[in-house]
């Protein structure tokens, strides 16, 4: 293969178009990037930006999808390469960091084994010199004990460090570009804050080229000198981050901006409306409402919840402020000694025996009041997950006691693998009805209807299947479920920690109006700081299974007390490039001096 000529572009995309079947995902996109720059692709699910970024490997090929525009990367025009020099163009001039680790790593291999193959693949040599590369890329990417840890396979390794992993595979073959598709997503503050600044010193030391896939402006913010935003499978606005982001031109992505959640005490305003749903949902699985055109009596509803979508959807297609103090919400009288619904006293939880034995959660006293929401925030392993396992009954505590009030329930992470994909979504929001003892389908059906209608989706949708909704509607059923109890609390776990800013917004929307209409309690487990300040009344921080700091949100997010807390609210990603600069720089001071 020829070698980029100088002054080149890295990448050039001109009048891109890829369609699945009769939905265009990506409608006549161009753009360049330099050598040794980084852009930024960012917009909602569904606006094209995976298809996008899949197209420059040539992804597309041989999955039924029609792509036509020219595109060419490191020299190479990518539709009309053979599969030999799109074998060579992956992963040995270019390489691509997907979201999911887990499912981009062999469970069976040991990631230094993986890395290698790769390294084979494209560069030949023995074993032992690939085997040597694979140690040196995992060293680069700052995985301690390299030449060890390359003998673990990839359940051994956190979520941080089978990111890192990823990207050693990437950088393996020394490639010109790096194609990050959403790499920080499930990843808590800090760790995608280390993540990020692996990425902005590779290109500053190895002369990569960066494209970064990404739903979150911050994180955007944090990495790329340019951004193109994306809507609808074209482009909205493009240019340097900095003006971008400080004063956008178009409406979209000022809307866009506004539904971000932030640190700082002031409330966003999305005006109703403003970011109607995008009619493709490639990057969110499959829908059979994908094509479906937006409803225009109803443009802030989700996508494909169709005729029946009732005034819930279009509200909560709006991020609900916060209950602050003198707003008169269910959350101020609780404030002032309501109910208490759940109280948890010398909570422990600890896990295997003898020498491997640890305490996930240890010692823990907390309390939630009707109408309240508590935010618990903390790193990965902190202990918030099991915490809220035993505050639902899912897990029974080692030590320590709860008492509920009332019915519990709880709304997981991911929707995906908490419903059943063999079952319609009516009968799994149906199941809480029939275990207290429903038997009248006449009335489950009913009931569902009603459950579905409440929290935005067409009723009549009741026989459909998981795969048929895209992520904020399937976590919509989520929730429906567990109002199917008529609980007094729901413990949120990560429930939006998937889904794009907009779509974050309609489902905390969505929670908040419920919370003041039924005067629920809401525990809110979560490791963005940002929309737990949002939501919350309270905030608990958790560190190796302790709360280390707790009290009113304003209280402990505008004067916190401990440094663990700092070290959290340091790590959030900003969306002013000025500040993340110094911020960057600090880390990286500060790992200098905690290194020497």
């Amino acid at each position: 293969m020829t070698p980029v000529p100088a002054g080149a572009p890295l990448v050039e995309v001109t009048g891109l178009h890829i369609s699945f079947g009769d939905v265009r995902a990506v409608d006549g996109l161009s753009f360049t990037l330099q050598p040794g720059a980084a852009l930024g692709v960012v917009g909602e699910s569904g606006s094209g930006k995976s298809a996008s970024a899949y197209a420059l490997l040539g992804l597309h090929r041989g999955t039924g999808a029609r792509v036509s525009g020219t595109i060419r990367v490191a020299g190479i025009d990518v539709n009309a390469a053979s599969d030999a020099e799109l074998r060579s163009l992956r992963g040995g001039l270019a390489a691509m960091v997907f979201q999911d680790p887990l499912s981009s790593l062999d469970p069976y291999y040991t990631i230094g084994d993986q890395i290698a193959e790769v390294y084979r693949v494209h560069k030949g040599g023995s074993r032992r010199a690939a085997r040597a590369r694979a140690i040196t890329v995992l060293d680069r990417v700052g995985i301690p004990d390299a030449a060890r840890k390359s003998r673990s396979r990839p359940h051994e390794f956190s979520g941080g460090m089978r990111q890192r992993a990823l990207i050693a595979m990437a950088l393996a073959c020394e490639p010109r570009l790096l194609i990050a598709d959403e790499p920080t997503t499930a990843l808590d503050v800090t760790v995608q804050a280390q993540i990020l600044d692996l990425l902005h010193d590779l290109r500053r030391d190895e002369g990569l080229g960066l494209l970064l896939v990404t739903h979150d402006v911050g994180v955007a913010a944090e990495s790329v000198d340019e951004v193109l935003v994306m809507r609808a499978g074209r482009e909205v606005e493009r240019g340097p981050v900095g003006p971008v982001l400080a004063s956008p031109r178009e409406p979209y992505t000022k809307a866009l901006l506004s539904a971000v959640p932030r640190l700082s005490p002031a409330l966003p305003s999305v005006t109703p409306g403003a970011l109607p749903r995008t009619p493709f949902a490639p990057e969110g699985g499959s829908s059979s409402n994908a094509g479906r055109a937006e409803d225009p009596a109803h443009p802030g509803a989700d996508r494909g919840a169709g005729n029946g979508a009732t005034s819930h959807a279009r509200s909560a297609a709006v991020p609900s402020p916060r209950r602050l103090p003198g707003r008169g919400g269910v959350g101020e009288a609780s404030a002032a000694g309501g109910d208490v619904v759940i109280e948890a006293v010398g909570l422990s939880k600890s896990f295997g025996r003898g020498r491997a034995a640890f305490d996930a959660v240890d010692g823990v006293d907390l309390h939630v009041r009707r109408g309240e929401t508590l935010g618990i925030v903390g790193e990965s392993g902190s202990g918030k997950t099991t915490l809220g396992r035993m505050l639902v009954g899912l897990l029974e505590p080692s030590a320590g006691h709860v008492t509920r009030s009332g019915d519990v329930q709880m709304v997981f992470q991911d929707p995906v693998s908490s419903l059943n994909p063999r079952r319609s979504i009516g009968e799994s929001v149906a199941d809480p009805l029939r275990a207290a003892g429903e038997r009248d389908d006449t009335r489950i059906r009913a009931r569902v209807a009603e459950l579905l209608a409440r929290v935005g989706l067409d009723p009549d949708r009741y026989d459909g299947y998981p795969h048929e909704f895209s992520g904020g509607q399937r976590q919509r059923v989520g929730i429906a479920r567990a109002l199917a109890a008529e609980p007094k609390l729901i413990v949120c776990d990560e429930p939006v920690s998937a889904l794009d800013v907009t779509t974050q917004a309609q489902v905390t929307a969505l929670l908040a109006e419920l919370q003041r209409e039924l005067g629920l309690a809401l525990v809110f487990v979560a490791h963005d700081l940002a929309v737990v300040r949002q939501v919350s009344d309270r905030v608990a921080v958790m560190r190796r299974g302790r709360i280390v700091e707790e009290g009113e949100v304003d209280v402990v997010y505008g004067a916190p007390k401990d440094p663990y807390t700092r070290q959290l609210l340091a790590a959030v990603p900003s969306l002013d490039p000025a500040l993340a600069a110094v911020r960057r720089a600090a880390r990286r001071e500060e790992a200098h001096v905690a290194a020497a």
